[in-house]
């Protein structure tokens, strides 16, 4: 089974951007639970778009991952820089 890290970037009224960093087996279901509102507490009544995703062929290598990801701002910050035009189709 396949395990994804993933950043998803949602902007606010004041222009802002917040991040969130998490791990899945479905990415697509993930993103889409999301912008129902029914994942992550902090995530919810935000619309979410993908912007960065890495795939394991392990959980604990994804966790460990997820875990340096969600800890490191300024990596999080230059990749949504770099992936501004990330596409979930392109998954």
């Amino acid at each position: 089974m396949s395990y994804f890290v993933y950043l998803i970037v949602s902007n606010l009224k004041n222009n802002k951007q917040v991040s969130y960093v998490g791990y899945t087996n479905n990415l697509k279901k993930r993103l889409n639970l999301h912008n129902a509102s029914k994942g992550a507490k902090f995530t919810r009544g935000k619309k979410w778009k993908l912007v960065y995703y890495e795939k394991y062929d392990s959980k604990s290598t994804a966790m460990k991952n997820e875990f340096k990801l969600k800890k490191n701002y300024k990596l999080r910050n230059k990749i949504i820089k770099k992936n501004e035009n990330f596409n979930l189709t392109s998954f």
